[in-house]
């Protein structure tokens, strides 16, 4: 049965990621490093065969989604397509605040938070649970359109979670393990039957060390 690749990637550095602040939907652009962030991992992937871009409509991954489509080789159509379903969890009341604050202001819910209830929401937000089920579905919609090619998906930490957890089909609470680098490059296979881990947290492009030793290698 054919498959669709897909590269899987998390935004770029912002503000907030370094203060430690919850994100969820509130529109945060990159910071310096993030930008930096972005321009090297759309120089990895610059040869890379793709065929189509999306982005979650948040402007911290679509930017980091336009680097990559900019830099492409292959790619004939440079425009991102952005989608609501790929955004981060929402995070409600949370959002804005830092763990810190959360855990003084709010102690009962940030417990079941940080124990990862999967049916516990912050007021106004979404549920673990909520989040995976619109994650798989936007990831069906979007391969099945693909099936037999390759697309790059920029989105969020959270987003790249429930990836994780579809592909390796880890339950909810299990506790996180693997790494949610900004700028990582993930790679997975969809197929009706679901996704499929095929390599994960690769950020040897983050590293100026390892560049310059692949420069030298290829010069």
């Amino acid at each position: 049965m054919q498959a669709t690749r897909i590269i899987a990637i998390r935004h770029g550095e912002t503000a907030w990621n370094v203060g430690m602040r919850l994100q969820g939907h509130t529109d945060i652009g990159l910071n310096a490093r993030g930008e930096w962030q972005a321009q090297r991992v759309a120089q990895a992937l610059a040869e890379e065969s793709i065929d189509a871009i999306y982005s979650s409509d948040l402007s911290r991954a679509h930017a980091t989604a336009q680097a990559i489509a900019q830099h492409n080789t292959s790619l004939s159509n440079k425009t991102v397509a952005t989608h609501t379903g790929l955004r981060e969890r929402g995070f409600g009341t949370f959002e804005g605040q830092t763990y810190s604050q959360i855990a003084e202001d709010w102690p009962e819910e940030s417990e079941r938070w940080r124990s990862r209830d999967p049916h516990f929401a912050p007021p106004g937000g979404e549920s673990l649970v909520q989040l995976r089920e619109r994650i798989q579905s936007t990831v069906a919609t979007l391969a099945s359109q693909h099936v037999g090619e390759h697309i790059v998906l920029v989105a969020h930490g959270g987003v790249m979670d429930a990836l994780y957890r579809l592909a390796t089909q880890l339950d909810l609470v299990a506790p996180r393990t693997w790494a949610l680098g900004n700028a990582a490059i993930n790679r997975l296979l969809w197929t009706p039957e679901g996704l499929t881990l095929v390599g994960w947290a690769d950020d040897y492009h983050l590293d100026d060390d390892a560049f310059a030793d692949q420069a030298r290698a290829l010069g």
